[in-house]
C-alpha cells in the first residue's frame, strides 16, 4: 500500500509564510503534487513536481510558492510565502508512479491551511 501523509498546515497570517510537507511510503512516487479544495469548490492543482525535477505551478501561486523533493527521503514540499486571504484550503498531497498522470492515484488525507487577513 501506498501512503501520503501531509503535515505543516495550520494559521498563518496574510502575508506570511508556511511550509507543507509530504511523505510517502510504500512505493516510489515519480509525479508527486500539492492540491487544495476550499468549501464549495473542486480540488484544483496547486503544483506539481516530478521525481526528474519537472515542476509545474497554478497561475494563482507562481512567484509565491515553491515545491521541491528530496528523492532519498520520497518527500515533497510546498513553501508557501505571501500568503493570501484566498489561499486557506484543505491541502491535499497527491503522487503517482507514473511521470504525468492525468489524476493522481494516490492522495493524502489533506492538511488545513488557514489564512487570517
Amino acid at each position: 500500500q501506498v501512503h501520503l501523509v501531509e503535515s505543516g498546515g495550520g494559521l498563518v497570517q496574510a502575508g506570511g509564510s508556511l511550509r507543507l510537507s509530504c511523505a510517502a511510503s510504500g512505493s516510489i512516487i515519480n509525479f508527486m503534487g500539492w492540491y487544495r479544495q476550499a468549501p464549495g469548490k473542486q480540488r484544483e492543482l496547486v503544483a506539481t513536481i516530478t521525481r526528474g525535477g519537472v515542476i509545474n505551478y497554478a497561475d494563482s501561486v507562481k512567484g509565491r510558492f515553491t515545491i521541491s523533493r528530496d528523492n532519498a527521503k520520497n518527500t515533497v514540499y510546498l513553501q508557501m510565502n505571501s500568503m493570501k486571504p484566498e489561499d486557506p484550503a484543505i491541502y491535499y498531497c497527491a503522487g503517482d508512479r507514473r511521470v504525468v498522470p492525468e489524476s493522481p492515484g494516490y492522495w493524502g488525507q489533506g492538511t488545513q491551511v488557514t489564512v487570517s487577513s
